[in-house]
């Protein structure tokens, strides 16, 4: 019997069984399996996890200062830490009221993560040690057949799903960097995303790669146990102060208070991610935010650095925010302690004894460390093999094309998180993940409560979609002349990464499912869903069979408009005079923040 058959015998919208896997127990991967559990019925998940734990990146991470513990010392508080404040480093419905500070570390972040899965039990849904190796579409049946690894024992178990999710992450896929001779190097050779915790590094000659991100934290926190310590930085980046935020621990008395008083993390919550919120015209060429923060730093970056070659060579021209901005606590004056040396430039070579130099020095070292980053490529990880035969990893070898940042036109019923042109750098990335499960689990729905055989973005609607994004990228600083993991890791091509507006921008696009950008595919007459005439309240003995009659209109509003005002609470606040977003220098002039709602007595610094 087939599906549009079997429909006709039941009721309107009857839940067919749906067998879904999802790769990766990361941040998505845990979002997507709370929500789908949450709101259905009917279904079956494995989520597929290639580490020995859930939670990701932040179970990956375990560089310096970086330690897979929930301790934190007051002593440590200017050490490795998450840049996004911690009290909105949460699902937005799930707050954690006993952070220990305003900054967290990996291992708090992963013990967040970890206690979500266990609180809502998702672990019932997940294998770990289990990589996907491989997944071939069967249009016949209208199914993804996954090949699955299971990391224990390198046996390769066959599975098969209607709904297949990858929810693998874009910086997960860490690699070495490019340079000839990486391999004959004898000494101890590291990857800051595949950390080795029994190397010690105490009184050792040091050489670290990179001046993103990881080397910017990991710089800091071993210069002070190493013997010498050799940077090798071949590009300028703008080093920031904390997004508004002062490094804090909280007391005892404040997160008490947190707990007791919910409304009053509330409030912290919601003036962190306004503060967030309000940053995107830093993004845009020729703003008032832009000129004046880029004279902020370049202040302050001069004034930590006080040397002309690195001042010449670190501070960059491009705008600021083109590169991924980071924030570099201690990391420009680290570059001034006696056992720091930089060496600007390029390497030419990996030699047994360390790094040879486009200024015609070798230098040894002990141990290298390479803060060298991921593929960013967008590909999958594993050959993705959709009708036609064509293999995702080779469609997307030159320029991944995605509808919204969450799927792939031509790749039925396959769905992905924080994909191409998203909004994974445009602002708090937590509330971009939740906007995603909600539109996937939207089309999910659909799928389950009718006769859909499958699904796919249509070829016009992501050529549009791109078009409208390259043209908005031209008013941008993204698009200078800086080399960024924004566009694979180019100074010159399109960017591939970030969502053309702000998140709030992303979650009112994504807010309402644009069906009409899909190819649905049917299984017989595309109204066999609608069954034998009854409605399932019809033969629920349990509800109400007069349900719409009211006292009043209380039923939602037809307009966006009207929708987003009662939404977003408009006309609760006072509109500022003047622009809401307000940079200003210290007391010192030296560094910038952003401008601070006022502390509430005995909650969070902000």
């Amino acid at each position: 019997m087939t599906t549009a058959e079997q429909r006709l015998s039941g009721p309107l919208h009857k839940e067919r069984p749906m067998r879904i896997i999802c790769i990766g127990a990361g941040a998505s991967g845990l979002c997507f399996a709370y929500k789908l559990q949450r709101s259905f019925n009917n279904f079956s998940l494995t989520v597929y996890e290639k580490n020995a734990e859930v939670s990701g990146t932040w179970y990956e991470n375990k560089y310096p200062g970086e330690n897979i513990t929930a301790t934190w010392d007051v002593a440590d508080q200017d050490r490795c830490a998450c840049d996004v404040p911690s009290h909105n480093y949460t699902w937005s419905f799930e707050p954690k009221y006993d952070w220990t500070g305003v900054y967290a570390k990996a291992g708090e972040i992963y013990k967040y993560f970890n206690d979500f899965s266990k609180k809502y039990h998702l672990d019932q849904y997940t294998k770990t040690n289990h990589k996907a190796v491989g997944a071939q579409w069967d249009d016949k049946a209208g199914k993804w057949h996954v090949q699955i690894e299971d990391v224990s024992s390198g046996r390769i178990i066959e599975d098969s799903c209607d709904i297949l999710v990858n929810a693998g992450g874009i910086l997960n896929a860490w690699r070495w960097p490019a340079i000839p001779g990486l391999k004959n190097y004898k000494g101890k050779l590291l990857h800051s995303a595949n950390w080795d915790d029994t190397v010690d590094l105490t009184g050792q000659k040091v050489g670290l790669i990179g001046n993103g991100s990881s080397g910017i934290q990991i710089l800091p926190a071993i210069q002070n146990i190493v013997g010498q310590l050799t940077t090798f930085i071949r590009e300028p980046t703008w080093i920031s102060p904390p997004f508004g935020m002062d490094q804090y621990v909280y007391t005892k008395d404040e997160i008490e208070e947190f707990i007791r008083k919910p409304e009053v993390l509330s409030g912290v919550r919601k003036a962190n991610e306004s503060g967030l919120n309000s940053m995107f015209g830093l993004y845009l060429k020729n703003t008032q935010i832009q000129n004046d923060m880029k004279v902020n730093m370049q202040t302050q970056m001069k004034e930590k650095l006080k040397d002309n070659f690195l001042e010449q060579k670190l501070i960059p021209t491009w705008g600021v925010g083109c590169r991924r901005l980071t924030p570099g606590i201690n990391y420009l004056e680290s570059l001034h302690k006696d056992n720091v040396k930089v060496v600007y430039g390029e390497i030419e070579s990996i030699t047994e004894k360390g790094c040879k130099c486009d200024d015609g020095n070798e230098y040894p070292v002990d141990v290298l460390i390479c803060a060298t980053g991921f593929d960013t490529s967008f590909r999958p990880r594993f050959p993705l093999i959709g009708p036609g035969n064509v293999n995702l990893q080779d469609a997307w070898a030159k320029e991944p094309k995605s509808y919204l940042g969450l799927a792939a036109p031509g790749f039925p019923n396959y769905f992905i998180f924080l994909g191409p042109n998203c909004s994974i750098g445009n602002g708090p990335v937590l509330s971009a993940i939740e906007t995603q499960a909600d539109y996937m689990l939207s089309l999910i729905d659909r799928w389950q409560t009718e006769n859909i055989h499958s699904m796919t973005p249509k070829a016009d609607a992501v050529e549009d979609f791109l078009a409208h994004t390259d043209a908005f990228m031209k008013k941008t600083i993204w698009q200078e002349d800086c080399r960024s993991w924004y566009k694979n890791n180019s100074a010159s091509a399109r960017v591939s990464a970030l969502w053309p507006g702000s998140t709030l921008h992303y979650i009112e696009m994504m807010r309402e499912t644009r069906y009409e950008d899909w190819d649905f595919k049917y299984d017989g007459n595309r109204f066999a869903f609608m069954g034998n005439g009854y409605s399932q309240t019809e033969l629920d003995p349990t509800c109400d069979l007069g349900y719409y009659i009211r006292t009043e209109d209380d039923g939602p509003y037809s307009s966006r408009d009207k929708r987003r005002r009662v939404l977003t609470k408009s006309g609760s606040k006072t509109a500022p005079v003047a622009n809401p977003v307000q940079w200003a220098p210290e007391n010192s002039g030296s560094s910038t923040r952003l401008a601070q709602p006022e502390r509430t007595q005995g909650a969070a610094r902000l």
